[in-house]
């Protein structure tokens, strides 16, 4: 003879499906917003370290600067596709001079700061530091 079931059991049943399937979404959009955010904090990190090397780079050409014009005192600046950057070289007294350099990539600034002990008849660097500011 055919059985009907129990109405308990479809409720039962019923009810254990909604729970797993929300647990299951649950799970699935916890995993998509982990990566949407180690997608961000790796975006970020890139333009940290294209920042860095766009301070690098000003401070690399405020030397060439000082190493072609042993009197040069002023600033510039370098556009890249990755960025842009500023130096500025100040004469500190006789041979000593200090450079700043700024780097920004997107929404990512980083700073460096450059000591020079003298320029002649070689560039001699005192200290290469990057800063949170001037």
């Amino acid at each position: 003879m055919f059985k009907i079931p129990n109405r308990k059991q479809g409720y039962i049943m019923l009810l254990s499906i909604l729970i797993i399937g929300a647990v299951g979404v649950s799970i699935t959009v916890s995993l998509l917003l982990l990566g949407l955010d180690s997608s961000r904090s790796s975006f970020t990190l890139q333009q940290s370290l294209q920042a860095k090397s766009l301070s690098n780079t000003c401070a690399e050409q405020a030397l060439e600067q000082v190493r072609t014009n042993t009197s040069f005192s002023g600033s510039g600046n370098v556009t890249l596709p990755t960025g842009t950057c500023t130096y500025t070289v100040t004469n500190t007294g006789g041979e000593t001079r200090s450079v700043t350099a700024t780097g920004t990539a997107g929404s990512i600034i980083r700073k460096t700061q450059v000591t020079i002990s003298s320029i002649t008849p070689q560039i001699v660097l005192h200290s290469w530091t990057e800063v949170a500011d001037f």
